[in-house]
This record gives C-alpha cells, sequence and structure tokens, in this order.
C-alpha cells in the first residue's frame, strides 16, 4: 500500500472492516456511540454497507468532549452507564492514559448484551520511524527522546477485555506496510492523522541535523530497490459483549460428551 494519497486512509480502511464486522451481526444497534476522529469515517462505511438502518450512531465523540481541533484527548468523555448498545472506537485509545480505565468506562456505558468494538495502533506500529529517530539523536546528541507515541501490547487485549467485565473478548492483529517517497512524506501523514506524539513534558527540540540523519539512516536501512521506505502499522482490533444470561458460555473443562479420538476417526495411541 502506497501513502501520502489522503491522510485518512488507515481510519477509512478500520471503519470498513468495523462495518463489515456489524454486517455479519444480525440484530439492531439503535442507540450507537462513536469515539473516533470527527471524520464519521464510520457513519459512511455503514452507509456504504447498506446497514446504516439498523446500526445508528446516535452519539459521536464531539457531542460529548470539548474541542480538541481534530486531536483525540488522552482520555475518553464521560458516557453515562447503561446509555448504548454499540460503543465503537477507531484509531483512537492508544492515546489514553489508561487504558483499562477507559475499557472499565466503555463496558459500564454498555447495556446487557451491548458491543464493543475498538481498533488501536498496536506495538510493531513505525517501529522502523522509532529505530531511525532513535538512533539518529543517540549518535549526535548522546540520547533519544521518546518522539513517537509508545503504543499498546497487542497480545494482552483480550486479557485486557476480561478485567473490564466484557464476555466473548476478541483480539485481533493485522499488520500492514505502507511505502512512502521518504520518511518526511510518512511525517506529513502522521502530522495529518493527527498521530504526533503527545506528552505531559515536551521532549527536546528536534533540530535539522538530527531530521537529517534520521532520514539517512531510514533509507539506507529500510529503502527498496525503487527508494521507497515502508512503514509498519499494526492495527489491533478488540471486541467484547456486556454480559448478559441469554449469550453463550464455554464449556466447563471435561465436560465433552464425545472423545477427540472418535470424532477423528481415530484409536487413542495413534493420536
Amino acid at each position: 500500500m502506497r501513502g501520502g494519497q489522503t491522510a485518512d486512509f488507515l481510519r477509512r480502511r478500520v471503519a470498513e472492516d468495523v462495518a463489515a464486522t456489524l454486517t455479519g451481526i444480525v440484530r439492531e444497534f439503535s442507540s450507537g456511540v462513536d469515539l473516533s476522529a470527527r471524520d464519521r469515517a464510520l457513519e459512511r462505511a455503514l452507509e456504504d454497507q447498506g446497514i446504516a438502518g439498523r446500526v445508528t450512531i446516535q452519539t459521536r465523540i464531539d457531542q460529548v468532549g470539548p474541542d480538541l481541533d481534530g486531536v483525540q484527548e488522552k482520555e475518553i468523555p464521560p458516557l453515562a452507564a447503561d446509555s448504548a448498545d454499540l460503543v465503537v472506537s477507531i484509531l483512537s485509545l492508544h492515546w489514553t492514559n489508561d487504558l483499562p480505565g477507559a475499557l472499565s468506562q466503555i463496558r459500564r456505558a454498555l447495556r446487557p448484551d451491548g458491543l464493543f468494538i475498538g481498533a488501536m495502533f498496536g506495538g510493531s506500529s513505525l517501529q522502523e520511524l522509532r529505530w531511525a529517530l532513535g538512533q539518529a539523536e543517540l549518535e549526535l546528541t548522546g540520547g533519544a527522546s521518546t518522539r513517537v507515541s509508545p503504543f499498546a501490547d497487542a497480545f494482552d487485549g483480550a486479557g485486557l477485555l476480561q478485567r473490564a467485565g466484557f464476555a466473548l473478548p476478541v483480539s485481533d492483529i493485522d499488520r500492514l506496510t505502507v511505502t512512502y517517497a521518504d520518511p518526511l512524506a510518512l511525517i506529513r501523514d502522521l502530522r495529518a492523522m493527527g498521530e504526533t506524539a503527545l506528552f505531559a513534558e515536551p521532549a527536546r527540540h528536534l533540530t535539522r541535523d538530527v531530521v537529517a540523519r534520521m532520514v539517512h539512516l531510514y533509507g539506507e536501512r529500510y529503502a527498496d530497490a525503487d527508494g521507497r521506505v515502508p512503514a509498519t502499522f499494526e492495527i489491533v482490533t478488540l471486541s467484547g459483549w456486556a454480559p448478559h444470561p441469554d449469550q453463550q458460555k464455554p464449556l466447563r473443562p471435561g465436560s465433552a460428551k464425545t472423545r477427540l479420538a472418535d470424532a477423528l476417526g481415530v484409536s487413542e495411541g495413534k493420536l
């Protein structure tokens, strides 16, 4: 995939994936909450899938939070308990300082049998840029600042959902490689996405020498035969349901009524 066309391409892709997931769930969601960016990518994706009539977004982040000029808050805005049957967050939750707390708040906002779907950047995202910036600063200044926002660990998603009280938790990982003409084109895309790092304490000023060295190191290590450089985006999608008595329950260990050997049609000694 090539970057540099429209900076919202990742949000559009994730919104399309979420809409496709909702298409496969045969039920109505009449009180949905969208905690994503202000571009309404989810609503457009729902319309494109033809399910806007049964999946209704009643509340968006700009209706419950302050004006952030297109950049996500570090925490989600307050949501009333038992107020939604669907909560969706597209590439926003990685900005939260307290991800377990945010998930718990979302869980409280859901009615029984309500659904949460949230996509965020995972730990491998922008690994090339992080290496090149860190190496350039280390060489020229003797130390490295955190220049790229730290992303969530992809492998504990289901556990986080369980601890927040969700039933039937699922964590899925999708890794994309996007190529750019040069690292500066990547940085321009990140700025347009609102995905440059926000921290309580500002990092040291990024000098032109450091930037130039970063561009050289990035290209030297990662450029392809055409001179384009890759950028990895790892997208972690979490989904879970607010508990309800009618939901499917996992079987207790040892409660199976059919032996694996019988199901496979072999004797136990051949397994």
